[in-house]
Formats: structure tokens, sequence, C-alpha cells
């Protein structure tokens, strides 16, 4: 697939982009990143459309060749306090703060977005699979929230967050039930099926 480099030409853009907001465990992670003008990578897609070794094989790629990223983190508990949305998009304004230097034109995946100081942005729908910058982020999201997730796994492996990176599989639901929650559960959310209770 083709992706355009930039939306607005002859700016400094960033793209940047979510993982992990459907989650039942863990953060919802961000990434922001402006490419270099001549960047180009025939495999880079929509992260959701790429496999995971693939997504590991770019990592690396576009963290070196990028003008600059960052990766950010919002974890449950403030998940929790301020709602699913909000925390999606402090993490990618946390991120665009990362950027050295900062952009001049932000590009964001999705239809929701708060105006980052005075920068304009635009919201793109599917940009990841329009947009290389914003599919340069979905993939940095999807990894590092990927490796967060393994790390956690080791300490409650019942749940295969290994596997399921915490969405709410029949198995992660499975394990809830059986074991309950944990500090990384996001307590807002409905970690079971409504015939379920479950005691919070």
């Amino acid at each position: 697939m083709n992706l355009i480099i930039q939306y607005s030409k002859e700016k400094l853009e960033c793209g940047t982009d979510e993982a992990g907001r459907g989650c039942l465990a863990g953060p919802v992670t961000a990434a922001a990143i402006i490419l270099k003008p001549s960047f180009q990578n025939n495999i880079l897609n929509d992260s959701k459309q790429l496999s995971e070794k693939k997504r590991f094989l770019l990592k690396p790629i576009i963290e070196s060749e990028a003008l600059s990223f960052g990766i950010t983190h919002i974890f449950q508990e403030e998940i929790d306090t301020i709602n699913i949305l909000n925390a999606s998009i402090k993490a990618m304004q946390k991120s665009i703060a990362k950027l050295k230097p900062q952009p001049d034109f932000i590009i964001v995946d999705g239809n929701r977005f708060k105006p980052y100081k005075r920068i304009p942005h635009q919201t793109i729908i599917k940009g990841d699979s329009k947009y290389l910058s914003i599919a340069a982020a979905s993939v940095l999201a999807k990894t590092h929230r990927d490796l967060y997730m393994d790390t956690i796994h080791e300490e409650f492996p019942m749940y295969n967050w290994k596997k399921n990176k915490g969405y709410p599989t029949k198995e992660h639901r499975e394990a809830i039930k059986k074991y309950g929650i944990t500090k990384y559960h996001r307590k807002s959310f409905r970690l079971l099926p409504e015939q379920y209770q479950l005691d919070l």
C-alpha cells in the first residue's frame, strides 16, 4: 500500500496514534512522530494490518530514521479517573510534547482530539492506513505497549497478557472470572459480561 508522506506540505508535521483503547488491563499507549521527508518503507502500514513480526521489524527502523518521536503510557488508574477517550488524547498530547523540535502541524488518527498549544491539527479517520507518519506512530504505540504487557505478564501469567495483550478475549475474561482482577485491570470497564457478578 502506498501511504502519503505528508498531509500538510512544507510544514514540520507529526502523526500521532494510540494503542490499547479497548483493553481490559494495562495502559493506553500513544506515539507521536516526525518523519524525515525522505522516509520510505514498503512494509509500513496500519499496525493492525501487520503481523507482530513485521511490527517489531519496523520498530527499530522507524525509531532510527525518525526526525523525532515520543511514547507515552497512561495507566489504568488514570484511565479510570478521566475515562479512556481523555486518557487516549492525553497520551497523544504528552507524546507530542516530547518531540524536538515541536511540529507546525499535527495529524491524528481517528475523529477526536483536543487542541494542543496553538498548533493546528487535523483528525483523519483511518489515518493509519493513509499517512506514513500516523502508520509509523501506530506501529510504535503498539510495539511499546506490547512490550509493557509482556513484562506484566510475568507477574500475572494466568491472564496470558503475553498473548492477548489485555484485550477482552474469551480466555482473558475466563481468567478474570476464575482469579478476579489485578491492580492492572481497568475498573471502569465492563470486565465481564453482564450475567456475571464481579466484586470490585
